[in-house]
């Protein structure tokens, strides 16, 4: 199992990521308030701006402060340094 950070100290499993978003457009909206609604909303952000929104395989949704590039970039690296 790959953990790649997300902000402010909090970890999640690179392989459970089914996708990272930007929390801008409606549809994203819906489903944020309709994951928090169910109780499967985690918000790691801290209470900063949300900029990236990660929609896990548990059908969980997780907000993070740090933006959909450095979350890609992080796993992306992660999975390079497992193929050494």
């Amino acid at each position: 199992m790959k953990l790649i950070g997300i902000g402010f100290g909090n970890l999640v499993s690179a392989e459970r990521i089914v996708s990272v978003v930007s929390p801008e457009s409606a549809p994203i909206k819906r489903m944020i308030q309709d994951v928090r609604e169910r109780g499967g909303l985690v918000d790691a952000s801290f209470g900063r701006s949300t900029k990236s929104v990660l929609i896990m395989d548990s059908g969980n949704v997780i907000l993070s402060a740090l933006s959909p590039d450095i979350i890609a970039a992080r796993v992306d690296e992660k999975y390079d340094l497992e193929d050494e």
